[in-house]
């Protein structure tokens, strides 16, 4: 799908603009979510002659792969805070949060790992079906597919004691 005009551009963003935003919306803190969305669409700018035909894929790899660089850069700014904080600065900090011993889905969805939350989240949020959402994730269909059923597996062994991992409805589409 090579985009040879600004029009033809403006259509694909205007058809996929919402989709992407969603996206990033579910993985990125609010402040960043602009700012990730921009650079995923400058990005489709500049490679607009290599765009596939369903370009919704490509921009939910694009934007995926813009938010690990920007968790990268933040994970560093915290590590820099850390270090300051061992080193005389403000002993204040608590970075536990409360336990809630209830076992419910959203505690069990914040114990699984990174990946399994965005193997199911492909999924169940965005709707891909398992060739997009590899496309997504840079690996073949039998590998997404593969990834997926051992992530819904986690969450049910996690979601398990409370008797609905068999009817989570957001898991069978």
């Amino acid at each position: 799908m090579a985009i040879d005009s600004e029009d033809e551009f403006t259509d694909v963003y205007r058809a996929h603009y919402e989709d992407v935003l969603r996206f990033v919306r579910r993985r990125a803190h609010p402040t960043h979510v602009d700012d990730i969305v921009g650079e995923t669409f400058l990005a489709a700018w500049r490679r607009r002659g290599e765009l596939p035909e369903d370009p919704r894929p490509w921009l939910f790899g694009t934007a995926r792969n813009t938010l690990l660089n920007a968790h990268r850069g933040q994970r560093r700014q915290t590590a820099v805070a850390v270090r300051v904080m061992e080193h005389g600065g403000n002993d204040s900090y608590d970075g536990t949060a409360a336990s809630d011993d209830r076992m419910d889905l959203v505690a069990a969805w914040r114990q699984l790992s990174a990946t399994d939350q965005e193997v199911l989240a492909l999924h169940v949020w965005e709707g891909l079906t398992d060739r997009e959402a590899a496309t997504v994730l840079g690996c073949s269909r039998a590998a997404y597919t593969m990834r997926l059923s051992r992530s819904r597996r986690r969450l049910a062994k996690l979601f398990g004691p409370t008797g609905q991992a068999t009817s989570a409805p957001a898991l069978t589409r």
